[in-house]
């Protein structure tokens, strides 16, 4: 591939949230692997400028689904899913998509043609996943035998393609997140942990819910919507009473 010195490979998310990019360099072309949060803004681009000598260039959803064209100093925007919600730049040749859904994901194919006619290509690979949904923490079992706490813990994840990890006092759990289920027999008090965290995470997002415990299998509290209520429900009353006096 020519002029590999103004040559490169970019996607940006107009509203700077979460992206993961991967580039590889082949002999042929320049390809990257974009991986972007659903509803989000992306600019993919392969270069810093274009050449000065361009004379065509093309951006393709699919090899047969056009999505733009320049060409002799005019933008032509085809019929497709992105009709209304891509802008291409001329100078750069980046194609801004807003408003990115799951369904956007592809591999995008950028043409460009020089004055003598020749035609090369570069792809970007572009993955939209939705933020993860919220888990909750599900106590399926608090027995303590012996000053022997034997607890178990599931966390309820609505979809199970994302990632899973447990966390304690001292950070990670080395045991896997198999099936979602936490279960510990801790025999020391020095070991006990007053809180127990399930984070699900993919590449764009993460949240995560959270159980305190009185050591060594006392339920206190957990977060959420219920604990704040409850909150309030104290708080509101003595506010209002010292508004009062």
């Amino acid at each position: 591939m020519s002029s590999r010195g103004w040559e490169w490979c970019l996607a940006v998310e107009l509203l700077l949230l979460p992206l993961l990019l991967l580039a590889t360099n082949t002999q042929d072309h320049l390809t990257c692997e974009v991986i972007v949060v659903s509803g989000s803004n992306v600019s993919l681009q392969i270069f810093k400028s274009l050449p000065d000598n361009y004379k065509q260039l093309t951006w393709f959803y699919t090899i047969h689904q056009k999505i733009v064209e320049w060409d002799s100093g005019k933008s032509k925007y085809f019929d497709s899913k992105f009709k209304g919600r891509v802008m291409l730049d001329p100078q750069s040749g980046a194609l801004n998509i807003y408003n990115v859904q799951k369904e956007d994901s592809s591999t995008y194919l950028m043409r460009v043609s020089n004055a003598t006619g020749k035609e090369q290509e570069w792809k970007i690979l572009l993955e939209v996943l939705d933020p993860v949904p919220t888990p909750a923490i599900k106590i399926e079992k608090t027995e303590e035998t012996n000053n022997i706490c034997h607890l178990k813990l599931s966390c309820v994840i609505p979809d199970r393609s994302v990632n899973c990890t447990w966390y304690g006092d001292s950070g990670p759990f080395s045991v896997a997140c198999q099936n979602s289920v936490l279960e510990l027999r801790v025999p020391e008090p020095q070991k006990y942990s007053k809180f127990y965290t399930c984070k699900v995470s993919n590449p764009v997002s993460s949240k995560n819910d959270t159980v305190y415990f009185t050591p060594p299998c006392t339920l206190a509290r957990s977060s959420g919507v219920d604990w704040i209520a409850s909150w309030l429900v104290v708080m509101v009353p003595t506010s209002l009473g010292l508004l009062l006096t």
